[in-house]
């Protein structure tokens, strides 16, 4: 007998309508209730809507704008509520938000796209790693005390890789954007503030390699294996004790035309 509860998924897909059909396939294998989207790259009067109200993701919310950035909730269950949040006073799709209900009361997602920050770690003279601090430091203000009181989910392209263990190599990585000192210490702020659990690390050991992207650029991604785990599903305590399960996806990434992200995928208990 299969225990009642809820499943998120969450993919950064670099563009929505370039990469539907690989959507539509891991929809039809993984089933998630709730797939969270980033990178839509997509306005949201141009979202592929007809693709995901055939397979009964018939709410959603959206925030995309043209070419950049943009993210997605869709939702074989109801919301209660939705918002989209700006950070840093700027405009740039990369946050949105719904409450559902999902058996035992309400649950907040949270769905979000961390700026990538550029190639040059120093916010002086890089404004878009300066941009990427700022942003994860609103991040942290914001998502603490009431706001995870309560059962919420954090998903997204944190563009952050926390561990030595969550990178290929932690030594040619510590200079390298997503894995310098003050990115991983940002993110472990923004964990403890809000007493966040990285669902990943709940199961996997903290030495276990794990990773969710892995470069265009390497022409054999299995053989090099060169990755970075960026992509991130957490839930707060009142969840904690319901984690049934965490997967990443990883074989999604050898479909044809794929993304360099691979899902993540959460399931929750309700009863």
């Amino acid at each position: 007998m299969t225990t009642p509860g809820i499943s998120v998924a969450s993919w950064n897909i670099n563009s929505v309508r370039l990469r539907i059909r690989q959507v539509g396939l891991f929809l039809d294998r993984h089933q998630p209730d709730v797939l969270c989207l980033q990178e839509t790259k997509c306005p949201n009067d141009r979202f592929p809507l007809k693709p995901f109200r055939h397979r009964g993701y018939e709410h959603m919310q959206i925030n995309g704008q043209k070419g950049y950035h943009g993210v997605a909730i869709l939702s074989r269950l109801p919301f209660r509520s939705s918002e989209n949040r700006s950070f840093c006073c700027k405009d740039d799709a990369r946050h949105c938000s719904v409450t559902l209900a999902d058996g035992t009361g309400e649950v907040v997602i949270h769905n979000v796209y961390v700026p990538a920050g550029g190639d040059v770690p120093d916010p002086a003279a890089n404004d878009k790693f300066a941009h990427k601090l700022a942003f994860l430091d609103e991040m942290t203000a914001w998502l603490k005390g009431a706001e995870t009181d309560r059962p919420a989910i954090l998903v997204g392209d944190l563009n952050i890789a926390p561990s030595a263990a969550d990178v290929w190599s932690h030594k040619q990585l510590l200079n390298v954007v997503s894995h310098t000192p003050v990115e991983t210490r940002r993110l472990e702020a923004l964990r403890s503030a809000g007493s966040w659990v990285d669902t990943i690390r709940h199961f996997r050991p903290p030495d276990e390699k794990v990773y969710t992207w892995w470069s265009y650029r390497a022409r054999d991604w299995r053989v090099s294996n060169r990755g970075r785990r960026l992509d991130h599903i957490w839930v707060t305590q009142p969840l904690a004790g319901r984690l049934e399960s965490a997967e990443v996806v990883r074989t999604v990434r050898g479909w044809k035309r794929p993304s360099d992200h691979v899902p993540v995928v959460v399931r929750i208990r309700t009863g």
